[in-house]
């Protein structure tokens, strides 16, 4: 993204501010907030509970969708990136022990990949990098905000660290700081949604035969089961199922959880190597009211959460950050006051009714492809094989899954990012 050639002249209400802009949460979406805003020549703060490098000791894995990698690319980072994760060119679709198999292809988008499996340190590596020489951002961590107090030309935060209180004045405070935000909550800004009947366990395992870097998602009666390629022949599974039964493969022996992922790969990989602890997490459909207020934005799951199936929850949160940052640009360049609540229902309205239409589709996928009532069954194997068959359908399920239906920011629209070699 282009810097402002300008900033523009400030009132003296703002020159008493300590911050032009705050970031509540130093995960991937607001340090992506950060990198957007870098060059724009606002004072920023970066808040975070946990000391400055923790993302990089996180060995968790997302897919990344086409958009996310172009915005990435506008920010000048994904050339950093693309040589330490995966791309894959392939999404096979399967229900439980039905033959039909979906195979979605670059052909079937017109693209020459179908998206990416980053590990989080990766991604917290290259945005740090990129944040490395910027001046005008200011790193409180570790940090905690205990209280925000909303007045009309600031949001005052009081802080606490290392043993002290003390309180800083910010012209907006933007809250990234995940779905139990405090921060939204102290906002009292409720939420829409519902805790899912089903836990998702997820482990690193090495396949004997080659993953050939396919993504694969298949739906059992339990509920979906997602497998996302790594280097290294390594994969990172997703099993979702009712919460017993998720605790149960948590607990069990080693052996015993590999075994039912034999049953589940029906052999096609060969035999399995768990190369990771197994990690157990409850899902959550949720929709904040509101996206923002007078000097509040929320922004990933500090704003909407949804269930894993289809791998979209990380990359709306990127969208979050691209959205406002754009909104922001353009606020600054007018001379406008970033914080007024007429100008972030700018981002608002941009986000929210996309964002809903993922927590719909994924919502849907979960509960169709997880019931076992026979007219459903039969529904959904219907639309597997017609969409093997139809070019067209196959078509508008990569736009949706690839994040390119919808609006996109201005950063994405740059040259779209070569695959490596």
């Amino acid at each position: 993204m282009t810097a402002v050639a300008s900033i523009p002249s400030f009132s003296a209400s703002q020159l008493k501010l300590d911050y032009d802009l705050t970031i509540a949460g130093s995960g991937i979406v607001g340090l992506t907030l950060a990198c957007l805003l870098k060059d724009s020549g606002l004072r920023i703060a970066l808040i975070d509970a946990q000391p400055h490098p923790a993302g990089l000791q996180q060995r968790r894995a997302y897919a990344l969708t086409l958009m996310t990698s172009r915005i990435f690319a506008g920010l000048g980072i994904w050339s950093e990136i693309l040589p330490q994760i995966t791309t894959f060119p392939e999404i096979r679709l399967a229900d439980a022990e039905s033959p039909a198999v979906v195979r979605l292809q670059p052909q079937d988008l017109g693209t020459a990949e179908l998206g990416y499996v980053g590990e989080h340190y990766v991604l917290v590596q290259a945005l740090l990098n990129a944040l490395a020489d910027a001046k005008a951002i200011t790193w409180l961590c570790p940090t905690e905000v205990t209280q925000v107090d909303y007045q009309p030309d600031a949001a005052v935060l009081s802080l606490h660290e290392a043993g002290e209180t003390r309180q800083i004045r910010t012209g907006l405070l933007v809250a990234a700081d995940g779905s139990r935000s405090s921060i939204r909550q102290w906002a009292g800004i409720g939420t829409a949604g519902w805790q899912y009947w089903q836990s998702c366990v997820t482990a690193v395992i090495r396949p004997a035969k080659a993953h050939a870097n396919i993504a694969r998602e298949h739906f059992w009666p339990s509920g979906p089961f997602a497998t996302l390629p790594l280097l290294n022949n390594r994969c990172q599974i997703v099993l979702t199922a009712p919460h017993a039964e998720a605790k149960h493969w948590a607990e069990v022996e080693p052996a015993d959880f590999l075994a039912e992922l034999q049953r589940r790969y029906q052999g096609e990989l060969g035999e399995l190597e768990l190369l990771s602890p197994r990690v157990i997490f409850p899902v959550k459909l949720m929709q904040s009211q509101r996206y923002s207020q007078h000097r509040l934005a929320l922004v990933g799951d500090a704003a909407h959460c949804c269930h894993p199936v289809g791998g979209q929850g990380l990359n709306l949160g990127i969208r979050d950050a691209a959205a406002l940052a754009q909104v922001l640009q353009q606020a600054q360049r007018q001379g406008e006051d970033l914080g007024d609540w007429r100008i972030l229902r700018r981002y608002a309205g941009w986000r929210r009714l996309e964002n809903w239409a993922i927590l719909g589709f994924t919502d849907l996928l979960d509960r169709c492809f997880s019931s076992q009532f026979w007219p459903v069954v039969a529904l959904r194997r219907l639309g597997l094989r017609t969409m093997q068959q139809m070019p067209w359908l196959r078509y508008l399920a990569l736009r949706l899954m690839t994040g390119l239906m919808g609006r996109p920011p201005e950063i994405a629209r740059a040259p779209q990012p070569r695959q490596a070699e």
